[in-house]
């Protein structure tokens, strides 16, 4: 298979602390948000208000499944 990949998607992810992470999105001007919120902050066993919430990996694959 001598095919090359028609698109190679550069994306970069960083652990600032807990669950909070940012990553650098092609198109986005500015870093994605990751954290947890309601039962997945329960399920990690963190206390709320700990971390800021936000939207989990999780949920954005979903959402990029679902689309």
């Amino acid at each position: 298979m001598d095919e090359k990949p028609t698109y190679v998607s550069r994306v970069r992810v960083v652990r600032k602390r807990g669950p909070v992470r940012e990553a650098t999105l092609p198109a986005e001007s500015e870093p994605v948000v990751f954290s947890t919120h309601d039962e997945v902050r329960e399920h990690y066993g963190t206390a709320a208000g700990e971390y800021p919430e936000h939207a989990t990996t999780l949920d954005y694959v979903v959402a990029a499944a679902a689309g």
